[in-house]
């Protein structure tokens, strides 16, 4: 493929993910959204081609995307065979069998294999292919699929600066997305891959906290969302330190700093730092018998700080009034 050819795009395994970075990259091109990488027309897909291996994935396919995407079922170097650009977002359990499928060598030759697979390095990937592949590993989240997800890249250091390009082009369609090197993708797992799951549990605390302070339970959901997303933002748009903006709405004797020594009470520092380490040793190390450390860290604690939080602060702007 030149770099002035229009290239084609094969996702492998069109599951949870596949299909929310499918959605993610049709919607940015159907909107007019320009990624951040510039250059649309060198890197826009003419083709999308999504491989998935029975009738019921072929079905939520069909049913996602229509004819806006090529659909194979259980024709994978088919699918292979006509793209230029290979999306790997199969099972990681499966995914060797498929890469060294009788005849998929062949197809693969000269290509660019850019790969969301769990816990499969780029070494193992490279054994798995022909030589002259190309091999990027990804690392995005779940909410690519309304394009405000974080990938992170990672790739050999002699990978070609277009193929750089290209990545970084499929991804910024769907939200932020930087290079690091792949020692990190560990802690990027641990941190921005199960960072949704964690922040679900926090938004779900101080709506809690609402509720048993009077407030209809779609109204505390909805103040609680965009609170988080508010606070995000600032730090993201305005590059400043979380605590000068935590510090901007923390008055003398006030709700705020009520809540804010609540939560220094119950540990929620260390306790989402915790949180953050043990799942990046579960999924570094596949030790499913410390996950239970996740389960009560988040759902019994965190939930329990937060919901102290609310409480408190309340409380306080009552006595203030």
């Amino acid at each position: 493929m030149s770099r002035n050819t229009s290239p084609k795009l094969c996702i492998l395994g069109c599951g949870t993910m596949g299909r929310a970075i499918l959605s993610g990259i049709l919607s940015s091109l159907s909107s007019g959204v320009q990624s951040s990488s510039g250059n649309e027309s060198a890197f826009t897909p003419e083709k999308f081609i999504a491989c998935v291996a029975g009738e019921e994935s072929g079905h939520r396919v069909k049913r996602d995307f229509g004819d806006r995407v090529t659909l194979l079922i259980g024709e994978n170097i088919k699918g292979v065979g006509e793209a230029d650009i290979v999306l790997l977002c199969t099972k990681p359990q499966v995914a060797r069998t498929i890469l060294m499928e009788s005849g998929m060598a062949q197809v693969l030759e000269g290509k660019l294999v850019i790969s969301i697979l769990a816990g499969v390095t780029i070494k193992q990937l490279k054994d798995w292919v022909p030589d002259s592949t190309r091999v990027i590993r990804a690392m995005p989240n779940t909410p690519c699929m309304i394009r405000e997800g974080m990938t992170v890249l990672s790739c050999l250091a002699n990978i070609q600066a277009h193929d750089k390009e290209l990545a970084l082009w499929v991804f910024s369609t769907l939200g932020r997305v930087r290079f690091l090197d792949e020692k990190h993708l560990d802690a990027v797992t641990g941190l921005s891959g199960s960072g949704p799951a964690f922040a679900c549990v926090i938004l779900e605390a101080m709506a809690d906290g609402g509720v048993m302070m009077g407030l209809p339970r779609d109204v505390s959901f909805e103040l609680s969302a965009q609170a988080l997303q508010g606070a995000a933002k600032m730090v993201l748009q305005t590059g400043k330190h979380p605590s000068e903006i935590k510090d901007s709405v923390t008055t003398p004797a006030g709700c705020t700093i009520a809540g804010l020594l609540t939560m220094e009470d119950g540990k929620i520092r260390s306790t989402l730092a915790r949180t953050i380490q043990e799942a990046t040793y579960v999924y570094g190390k596949s030790d499913r018998n410390t996950s239970r450390y996740l389960k009560r860290a988040i759902y019994d604690q965190v939930r329990c700080y937060v919901w102290k939080v609310v409480m408190s602060g309340m409380k306080v702007q009552s006595t203030i009034s």
